[in-house]
């Protein structure tokens, strides 16, 4: 596909960005906490941790992941395998983020127990929904995501806040959270952890926040006016036009050119 002059100069400006955001210049971000660990499960659970969290003040963000992570005393892989609602009620009943209240967290965590002792791993679990003839993950996602929330109502109330941890793309939410646990997982590059070989990057959406909205916007990706699936979709196959395999590997430093108030 041939690309217009104009196309070609975002092009150029997008990979200079691109290579200018290497793992050097990741802070702050909650990827920090993932790349902290070697074993596959611990990178894997505190990446899915660190997604669910990563809405608001990224300050607030890092705040409430450095306490989960200290209350897991830096095991993610253990405290999951050994975790259990009850102890999780008394250990979380401190911690608040936004819209989630304690009791969400522990059924969180209830949740994943449950997937990691009858699918072992979040990818296995996820996998289960994964069609290579789908265009992307959206429909992976939708059933995932109602997959866990079955899975939490066997212990607990599906409140306001364990509904906004797992939001459907058929109900127009942009999967925000899950798009960018996803990039996490699938891509493999300075930053991305690459785990999930089995899903190419060409299957992703790009996570979008009002950060990577308004630049999209003002750079002309989307014509949409709200954050929702459709404007996540168009981007990402504007995107398409400048990386066919992997377009969703501009999305850090999209999003860390707006939270950082720099210029494109």
């Amino acid at each position: 596909m041939s690309l217009s002059q104009k196309e070609i100069l975002l092009k150029k400006k997008l990979d200079h960005h691109y290579k200018y955001f290497d793992s050097s210049k990741i802070s702050p971000d909650p990827l920090e906490f993932p790349r902290r660990y070697k074993n596959y499960y611990d990178v894997e659970i505190s990446a899915f941790i660190s997604s669910v969290f990563a809405y608001g003040n990224v300050k607030q963000i890092i705040n409430a992941l450095g306490k989960i992570h200290g209350l897991m005393d830096n095991q993610p892989n253990r405290f999951v395998a050994d975790y259990s609602f009850e102890n999780g009620m008394k250990l979380f009943r401190s911690i608040k983020h936004r819209f989630y209240t304690s009791e969400d967290i522990a059924n969180l965590f209830f949740a994943l127990n449950y997937i990691y002792s009858n699918y072992g791993s979040l990818k296995y679990f996820f996998l289960l929904y994964y069609f290579e003839k789908d265009l992307n993950l959206k429909n992976a996602i939708s059933f995932f995501s109602q997959h866990f929330l079955d899975i939490i109502s066997k212990k607990g109330r599906i409140t306001h806040g364990i509904k906004f941890m797992f939001p459907d793309p058929y109900k127009g939410s942009a999967c925000k959270r899950m798009n960018l646990f996803l990039r996490w997982m699938i891509r493999k590059d300075e930053l991305d952890l690459g785990l999930w070989a089995e899903i190419p990057p060409d299957k992703l959406v790009i996570p979008v926040d009002t950060h990577v909205a308004k630049i999209c916007t003002k750079l002309k990706l989307t014509k949409q006016k709200t954050v929702t699936w459709k404007m996540a979709e168009e981007i990402t196959e504007r995107l398409r036009k400048f990386d066919p395999c992997d377009p969703v590997k501009y999305d850090f430093a999209i999003c860390h050119i707006g939270m950082r108030k720099l210029n494109f």
